[in-house]
């Protein structure tokens, strides 16, 4: 999966071979998607631009919701993702994403942040 900027190489509409002038950066080389699930807290942590790193959640079982009306943000168990609006695929796997609605021991509440890349679960609940 080393190929992540098309047009450095290649060939002309004609057939004629294109020299790059520049081979391709580290930072330009694509890595698979970290796609987050429920389960046991396992992260990882990865290497990026800048020597720095990003941890990020492989499973995790519990997401920071932030209750709206009592103005309280309470550290809630996940039971499973009901939907996802980002993919069908994700859905029926329960790969938690932004904007994704997990059902949670206090209820149900929507994904804020982006557990692939940031490490954290934090989301809203939702009223009924």
């Amino acid at each position: 999966m080393r190929k992540s900027i098309e047009n450095l190489g290649g060939r002309k509409f004609t057939g004629g071979r294109i020299i790059p002038n520049r081979t391709r950066r580290k930072f330009e080389i694509d890595r698979y998607p970290n796609e987050a699930v429920a389960g046991p807290t396992k992260n990882i942590v990865r290497k990026v631009r800048g020597n720095k790193v990003k941890i990020a959640f492989k499973t995790s079982d519990y997401a920071n919701i932030n209750d709206q009306d009592n103005k309280k943000t309470v550290k809630s168990k996940i039971i499973r993702v009901t939907k996802n609006p980002a993919n069908k695929d994700y859905e029926r796997r329960g790969v938690i994403t932004k904007g994704a609605i997990l059902e949670t021991e206090i209820g149900i509440a929507k994904v804020l942040s982006r557990p692939g890349q940031d490490g954290i679960i934090n989301a809203v609940l939702i009223k009924q």
